[in-house]
């Protein structure tokens, strides 16, 4: 892909900005995306920004649809599951 030196776009009455395609793509950058924005002296530098709890979301949807497991089998052994982590980390059992 070719690369882009700069662009340039203009600032609409609101305060949105449309990056050309041609950086988004070489960004990565996809519509809806969440990015940083960081104000360095008189510029600015934005990045992509991966939301981390609606990633770790995504893969948790992921495991469960291929587990073929329904709610109720999955959270069956979780009262167990949590008084061993408890009695591991703390050396007793929870009360």
């Amino acid at each position: 892909m070719e690369a882009v030196k700069t662009a340039v776009a203009e600032i609409k009455s609101r305060g949105q900005l449309t990056i050309p395609k041609k950086i988004r793509d070489m960004s990565h950058l996809e519509e809806g995306q969440v990015v940083s924005i960081i104000p360095v002296g008189d510029s600015v530098i934005i990045t992509p920004k991966r939301l981390e709890l609606d990633e770790a979301r995504r893969q948790i949807r992921k495991i469960v649809k291929a587990s073929g497991l329904s709610e109720k089998e999955l959270l069956s052994g979780l009262k167990e599951e949590r008084e061993k982590l408890y009695k591991e980390t703390y050396g007793k059992k929870k009360a």
